[in-house]
Parts: structure tokens; sequence; C-alpha cells
């Protein structure tokens, strides 16, 4: 009991603000998500609500501003919010530990490591004693994919023969461009950006994963929710899975869709907003979940292997129900 207060105590303490409750029983259902402020997630959660393809699906969706991505972790597991956007190394390692999350792909967008147009580097093996930014720390899993592949094909760890430097995204991408990193491993909204003034990819984490065996593009992120929460409301959940699915197919054909949200993506010009839009594109995942599901524990395997116990916990393997069973019945 005193556990359930002190965890409650400390959501209200992280959520920028109040969370709506769910309605009475017999009333639309409510489905909370917790989304960052500036978050590219909201950009569909935006043409969803927009469109009116929540109440289409049967429910009303109700965004909530988070302080932080701690604090949709938290908010999950206490149950005051029911979607977060996460990976599945969270879930997984939840699963493993008794928390029964779960997993539905949302965008194969992983982002790269960009270095300038006119660098000497080619491969990975250029980077040796060079300074490397890196975004989301040392177990951000596509530096850890880095890292497996420049063990692969080169024989060596990136991070021993490298300086890497871990920082926050806009802060890494500035001293990319101050010439103070010789690379920068960084996140797809970043890099677009960074695409308009005169860098490029030396290797994304889709070609990594590839790399890796992967045969297709894997999620990178993807809507987390609680699977006992989600038989308890499968048709909702159902339901907003082809609400997102729906606002994807838009987003894909339609270039008003991008013109109603172009106030809200702070993009700096036409060129940013339109690599923005042409990247966003090319992170809808298409592919069926089952083959997502079987090249996900391929790269699992790996970046347990690197990254450990402190990156997986005790999930060795991808813990079984990662990928929202229902989900796949459904296909």
């Amino acid at each position: 009991m005193m556990r359930h207060l002190v965890l409650a105590l400390s959501v209200s303490s992280v959520l920028c603000l109040a969370i709506p409750q769910t309605g009475e029983a017999g009333a639309e259902e409510i489905v909370r998500v917790g989304v960052l402020k500036f978050g590219t997630v909201n950009w569909e959660i935006d043409t969803i609500t927009n469109n009116g393809f929540d109440e289409k699906h049967g429910f009303r969706l109700e965004p909530v501003v988070l302080a932080g991505s701690d604090a949709g972790r938290i908010g999950i597991n206490a149950g005051e919010i029911d979607v977060i956007v996460s990976d599945w190394l969270f879930v997984s390692r939840q699963r493993a530990e008794g928390i029964p999350l779960t997993f539905v792909p949302y965008s194969t967008s992983v982002g790269a490591i960009m270095v300038p147009d006119d660098s000497i580097a080619k491969t990975l093996a250029d980077l040796r004693g060079s300074r490397v930014g890196v975004a989301g720390g040392p177990l951000d899993k596509n530096w850890l994919m880095y890292r497996a592949v420049a063990e692969d094909r080169y024989g060596f760890d990136l991070a021993e023969e490298t300086e890497p430097a871990y920082a926050a995204p806009p802060f890494l991408a500035e001293k990319l461009k101050d010439g103070e990193l010789a690379a920068a491993s960084n996140f797809w909204h970043y890099n677009a950006r960074l695409e308009t003034e005169g860098y490029r990819e030396l290797l994304s984490g889709q070609d990594a994963a590839t790399a890796l065996g992967a045969t297709g593009p894997i999620s990178a992120i993807g809507y987390v929710f609680n699977e006992e929460w989600a038989a308890e409301h499968k048709d909702t959940m159902l339901g907003f899975v082809a609400a997102s699915r729906e606002a994807k197919e838009l987003l894909a054909s339609s270039d008003a869709a991008w013109d109603k949200l172009r106030p809200s993506m702070n993009a700096e010009n036409d060129a940013v907003f339109h690599n923005l839009v042409r990247r966003y594109r090319e992170g809808i995942p298409s592919r069926p979940i089952a083959e997502e599901e079987a090249d996900t524990k391929k790269i699992y395997l790996r970046l347990a292997a690197i990254g450990g116990e402190k990156l997986v916990g005790p999930a060795t393997t991808l813990s079984p129900g990662t990928f929202w069973s229902a989900l796949k019945d459904a296909q």
C-alpha cells in the first residue's frame, strides 16, 4: 500500500498537466496518451484528433503532456496513463520483471551517425581516435548496434577506440556543427535538420540492423501499454491502433495534412520542413508484425550481449508477449 502511495506521488510530481480520469461506466472510452511537449509523436496524435479518427473508432483520445520520458514510464506503470511511446527493450525488461507491458510498432526511424559532407570518414573504421557524440547514453540501442557492426566488420570496439561524448540530442547537433565532434549518433528528427545543412549519414540504425541480420525495417519505438488493461479494453485498444494507422495513411499521402501540422513542427525553413516530412514517411511501419518480431529477436540478442544486465535486466532474450499478441492475431 505504501509503495503504491509513493509511486502515485512520484507520478504527480513529474507530470506537467493534471491527468483526466476515465469517465463512468457506459461513457465514451478515453485513451490517455503520454506525450512530450515538442515530441514528433504529437504530429500523429494531432492528426488523429483533428480528423476525428478517435471518435470514428469508438474512443476519445486525450494527450497528457509529460515532463520527460521517465515521467511516462512511471505513469504507465502506475496506471495513470494508458499509452506511452517507448521501445521494445524497455517493454521486454519490464515483462521479465513481472510488469505486463506490451508493444505496437510506431516508427522505424531510428536515427544515424552523422558526419559533415566533407568528412574523410566513409565507414565506422574511419572514426577510430575521433570524438563521437552519442544521444541516449552508453546503452542507447543505436549506439550498441553501431558497436556490434564495428566489431563484426572491422574487429574493434567503437566505444573503446573512439572518445564517446554522451549528451542531449540538441547539444550534440550544435557541437557537430561547431566542429567539436567528428561524428554524432543522433535521433532522426535532429538528423533530418542536419541533412539540410551539409551533413550526411555515415551509418543509419536501419542499415546497422540489416548488417546484424534483420531482413527488413524494424520499429525503433512503439505504443506501449499494459497488456492486462488492453485485455479489459480490447475493442478500444484495437480502435486506437486503427486510428493510428489511419493517421499514418493520411500523413503518408497528403501534403495538406502536413501543412496543418507545420505551425507545431518548429521547422526553421522549407528545406527542414520537407525533409522532416520525407523522413517521417520513410519511418512508417509496413511489415507484418510477425516478421518485425522475428528480426527484433535477432537484434535483441546482439544488444543483450553488448549491453548486458544493465541494459536488459533478467531478459537475456526478447520476452514473450513484447509484441501485442492481439494485434498479431488480427493480421
